[in-house]
């Protein structure tokens, strides 16, 4: 999500750089029908001036139309499976945008219009931007779509001579719950509290009487975690922890700790399949697009009508 708004960063200097669009919308005629959801020449106007300050290369109208055709499936997918953010969410993201390029939405607002991006079209950016991650999640979940079959597994292992060597974790995750009403109240004393308890931790084995010891801390048990696998967030955690916990972080569910059990290096197929796995994904992510998403976006193409006039 950061990624994609943030890419845009461009935009705001730009715009004190930049003469007033070029690109005018005068009478909108209709260039592309998508599922009969219409796109006009206005829209993809919008779209090449969004681009402009992005500094984009190319052939700017056809990169716009196949954005806005991409942006028009997956907007009608997220109305469909009824997972859209809301629009307020869409104005704090527009407002956090705004502030750390030191201005007023009301300032950048005056800016995208007058560079012809106009705020309705770059709010709808940021409503697929965020919305399009959690559709993608609940389709795929964590690792669903990137399996590997036993012939994709024993060809990369074949090309690469050895199997490739990872950690395995089995971990707890520790939290120190935070109730939405209370959560200004009461988050500092709750990370206090927890980092606090990580001193006096007996291990994995008494984790859950540790936890009924203290008000409102819960214990999962994550089991055995692959390296490849762990979310974002807790991998540099993983990396830099000292003694059985790491530090402990602020989540929408209050603060956590990961108390490791146990770890140590192995190399069997599970765990080749998942450093395979990484890097394939590492590798889409950095063409700016994950698999899943690619595999999604294909599916919703697939099925489309798309016409262009």
């Amino acid at each position: 999500m950061r990624a994609a708004l943030f890419g845009a960063v461009a935009l705001v200097m730009a715009a004190f750089t930049m003469p007033s669009s070029d690109v005018a919308f005068a009478a909108s005629e209709v260039k592309v029908v998508v599922n009969n959801t219409v796109i006009t020449s206005g829209d993809i106007a919008k779209r090449i001036n969004f681009l402009k300050l992005q500094h984009a290369k190319g052939d700017l109208n056809k990169l716009a139309q196949q954005q806005l055709v991409d942006e028009t499936l997956k907007r009608a997918e997220i109305a469909r499976v009824r997972m859209s953010v809301s629009t307020t969410d869409v104005d704090k993201a527009f407002a956090r945008f705004a502030t750390s390029n030191k201005m007023s939405p009301q300032q950048l607002g005056q800016i995208l219009d007058k560079m012809g991006v106009t705020t309705d079209h770059f709010k709808s950016y940021i409503a697929i931007s965020m919305s399009w991650p959690r559709v993608v999640n609940a389709r795929f979940g964590s690792n669903g779509g990137n399996r590997m079959s036993n012939d994709d597994l024993v060809t990369r292992m074949t090309e690469n001579k050895t199997k490739p060597v990872t950690t395995e974790y089995f971990l707890k995750q520790i939290v120190f719950v935070v109730p939405s009403a209370k959560r200004n109240a009461i988050l500092g004393k709750r990370k206090a509290e927890a980092e606090a308890s990580r001193a006096k931790f007996p291990g994995c084995d008494q984790a859950k009487v540790f936890a009924a010891t203290m008000h409102d801390v819960s214990v999962q048990d994550l089991g055995r975690v692959l390296a490849p696998d762990l979310p974002d967030a807790w991998k540099p955690l993983l990396e830099k922890a000292k003694g059985n916990t790491t530090d402990a972080i602020v989540t929408d569910r209050g603060v956590e700790y990961v108390a490791i059990c146990s770890q140590r290096q192995v190399n069997d197929d599970v765990a080749a399949a998942a450093v395979f796995r990484a890097e394939d994904l590492g590798k889409a992510n950095a063409q700016g697009v994950s698999a899943n998403d690619k595999k999604y976006m294909d599916e919703l193409r697939s099925k489309a009508q798309i016409l262009y006039r």
